[in-house]
């Protein structure tokens, strides 16, 4: 203990302007901590706006602009995407309706097989009902993730012989003013997405040969011929190592069992149209309802984003305003102690605010359920009609393809006298 009575004058000084200087850097510190403190809890709660895409780049279609021989012109099919619904997180499985999901496995192949159609670079494209539907190439879909803002295809594309061509996955994320009915642009929010598959697949079409794909074509057709007549066909194809199927030889033009066959495809082509009419109509039926729901999903997304920013926000800086309150309730001071007391009871409300948002939250996402349930009735089965008749086919598209494609071989055996008629009760007619 320095005795300042009996110390030096210099050193007294030297000693009183020190404790000074100690004392000032603790108050100046707390009076820092105290500061800091209030400016993260300000900086956490302002940094509260929701991000918007303003604009997203847009991707043209390609045409095929020179002519391809009808022997290399390959057909293709789009099946129903894959909803995606077992590869949902927890937090998705809460706002994704499965009904819905399904819904637009079905409107985004479509939309697909449309924008597919418009490149001019294949034979017929159409949306398949199963992949039992012979044709020369087969798209496939999943849905990684759709919620109005953001959607994220998984396509695989394979072709007739069993040879993968490519598996790609595909994201794009919409601008507000994909939704904005003032604007003159009247495409699809996710169009330039479409147009990016249609354009990889044109880009793989065209490193085929001439003689590839006819090969393709020529495949094609012994599989639907193996299908009805295993026998006669079965010798034509073979499968390599890898499980592609190569072509041994090709049975005779005039083959009659060959040509009758071609008859029963033809009316095979003739199911799978009408159903491609189905899914127009489902398509158009389902368009305005699916629109207006992607517009409001867009904003309740948004809103989430929102609040569940404010919520972690708010409980974070009123967390941090406690513990200030809390260190400088511990002060010598009055009033620092009534400012800790102060600070207490605002981060408490700061936090109480931050679980209040998050019940908001909760009430937007059962919103985004409610809205997705208004689709439920857009997609209800049709019936298929034929040209010479109308049949009654149960169960879904996939189903009656099946219940279909009986059908054609019940129809083929009866053409070569191998069968009875076909009874009444196998099909209805209307």
């Amino acid at each position: 203990m320095i005795n300042l009575a009996k110390a030096d004058p210099a050193k007294r000084d030297f000693v009183r302007n020190s404790c000074a200087r100690l004392n000032s850097i603790r108050i100046n510190y707390a009076r820092i901590n105290s500061t800091v403190c209030v400016l993260i809890s300000l900086l956490l709660t302002a940094c509260n706006a929701p991000i918007q895409v303003k604009s997203t780049t847009y991707t043209p279609l390609q045409l095929e602009n020179k002519e391809i021989a009808e022997a290399e012109l390959l057909d293709l099919g789009v099946l129903a995407f894959d909803p995606g619904l077992d590869n949902l997180s927890d937090e998705q499985a809460d706002i994704v309706l499965p009904a819905v999901r399904i819904a637009e496995g079905h409107y985004l192949a479509n939309q697909l097989t449309r924008t597919l159609q418009d490149s001019a670079a294949w034979g017929a494209v159409r949306v398949l009902p199963s992949k039992e539907v012979v044709t020369d190439v087969y798209v496939e879909g999943i849905i990684l993730h759709s919620d109005g803002e953001k959607l994220t295809l998984g396509i695989t594309v394979t072709d007739t012989s069993g040879r993968q061509w490519y598996q790609r996955s595909y994201s794009q994320t919409a601008s507000k003013y994909a939704y904005d009915r003032r604007q003159s642009l009247q495409r699809d929010p996710f169009q330039g997405l479409f147009n990016r598959i249609a354009n990889d697949l044109l880009d793989h079409r065209e490193t085929l040969g001439g003689k590839q794909a006819t090969n393709l074509r020529n495949i094609s057709t012994l599989r639907f011929a193996r299908d009805f007549s295993p026998e006669a066909f079965e010798q034509h194809l073979e499968a390599n190592r890898k499980g592609v199927l190569e072509i041994k030889r090709l049975p005779a033009t005039n083959d009659p069992i060959l040509q009758r066959i071609q008859r029963i495809r033809e009316r095979d082509y003739l199911f799978v149209d009408t159903t491609q009419e189905y899914y127009d109509a489902f398509s158009l039926q389902m368009e305005a309802p699916y629109q207006s729901w992607r517009t409001q999903n867009y904003d309740e997304i948004l809103a989430v984003r929102q609040l569940k920013r404010q919520s972690r926000e708010r409980t974070i800086g009123g967390i941090v305003t406690v513990i200030a309150g809390i260190v400088a309730a511990g002060s010598n001071s009055r009033a620092t102690r009534a400012a800790g007391a102060v600070a207490i009871g605002s981060g408490a409300l700061l936090v109480k605010s931050g679980l209040a948002k998050k019940g908001q939250a909760q009430i937007h996402i059962e919103a985004l359920a409610e809205l997705g349930q208004s689709l439920e009735s857009e997609v209800e089965p049709r019936t298929v009609t034929l040209e010479d008749q109308t049949i009654t086919l149960s169960g879904n598209v996939q189903a009656q393809y099946q219940q279909w494609k009986q059908l054609l071989q019940k129809i083929y055996a009866l053409e070569r006298g191998t069968s009875a008629d076909i009874s009444n009760d196998e099909q209805t007619s209307q």
